[in-house]
């Protein structure tokens, strides 16, 4: 089918694009640099320059496609767009991606109905942000914790309306694990090994992760089968923080991380990085496996993060 991916020249992008073209689809994939062209040909896609918060720039080039489905990809989360990481404040940080995540949506939405598009596929968020009650591992069915009263509350609001907007019209959100894999944890290997990323009290606070490529491989699925409604695309195992940071501090050749208390985390990183490392929520993934068939490359971030840092 003809499939438009906004955002293809993103981290995820970059490696959904290929298995989309490989499985005979006719894929046009956007980015918001010229430069990025090439390297959109090179994987086998016709590359647009779009503004994902232009409605007319979108418009345009949804219409121009004429796609069968539209796959939502679109952040600004790269140091390019968003600068140095700053976790204390992901309200500044992720700024111009929580606008692609309102009005982006928005604006791909209205080109769908304008152009017919049936079928829309969006990225969401499920890795430590899980509601802080009950078990440590939640469902589809579980609220998400959108940490109101903190910085993160405008990044979580924003995927949690994502969802909403993107499920009234039939389609799919796929709540996306932590990535890791090419170009994806480049800047958290970079702080390990400046021992700059500790871990926090007790470190019992769950994540799930997710190799970008089974990422993909779940988002090809949605789009073939015009799945519908909300599924957790993370690994087999969610984990505490004391388990998966020393582990990713071992495969990058760093020393063991250091450890703070609740409280000077709270000072220097802010609530998220609290609330993520020792109270946090993983998922899990028994809904994609059963309803998309989806199979894993790598059930484990143990096996993946081994293999990416070799």
């Amino acid at each position: 089918m003809r499939v438009f991916v906004a955002g293809g020249s993103g981290v995820l992008g970059r490696r959904l694009v290929p298995q989309l073209v490989a499985r005979g689809h006719e894929v046009t994939a956007t980015t918001t640099s010229p430069a990025k062209l090439d390297l959109l040909a090179r994987l086998g896609a016709e590359g647009v320059v779009m503004d994902g918060l232009d409605a007319a720039s979108v418009g345009e080039a949804v219409a121009a496609a004429q796609p069968e489905a539209i796959v939502h990809q679109m952040t600004a989360i790269s140091t390019t767009h968003a600068g140095k990481p700053d976790i204390k404040h992901p309200d500044r940080w992720f700024a111009i991606t929580n606008r692609l995540r309102t009005e982006g949506t928005d604006h791909l939405l209205a080109a769908a109905e304008a152009t017919g598009v049936p079928h829309v596929v969006a990225q969401g968020y499920a890795s430590w942000n899980g509601i802080r009650e009950g078990g440590w591992v939640k469902s589809e069915e579980d609220p998400l914790d959108l940490l109101e009263g903190t910085a993160a509350y405008v990044g979580l609001k924003a995927l949690s309306r994502v969802e909403d907007v993107v499920l009234q019209t039939g389609g799919a959100v796929l709540r996306y694990g932590a990535f890791y894999g090419p170009g994806a944890i480049d800047d958290q290997v970079e702080l390990l090994r400046k021992r700059q990323y500790p871990l926090v009290g007790r470190g019992t606070g769950r994540s799930s992760w997710v190799h970008l490529d089974d990422a993909a491989s779940a988002t090809v699925l949605a789009v073939e089968q015009k799945a519908g409604g909300v599924f957790n695309i993370v690994d087999d195992e969610p984990a505490p923080a004391r388990e998966w940071l020393p582990y990713l501090a071992e495969c990058a050749g760093a020393k063991r991380p250091l450890r703070v208390p609740v409280w000077l985390a709270r000072l220097l990183a802010g609530d998220q990085a609290v609330v993520m490392m020792t109270e946090g929520r993983g998922f899990s993934n028994a809904k994609a496996k059963r309803e998309l068939g989806w199979k894993l490359q790598y059930p484990s971030w143990r096996q993946g993060f081994k293999d990416e840092l070799a």
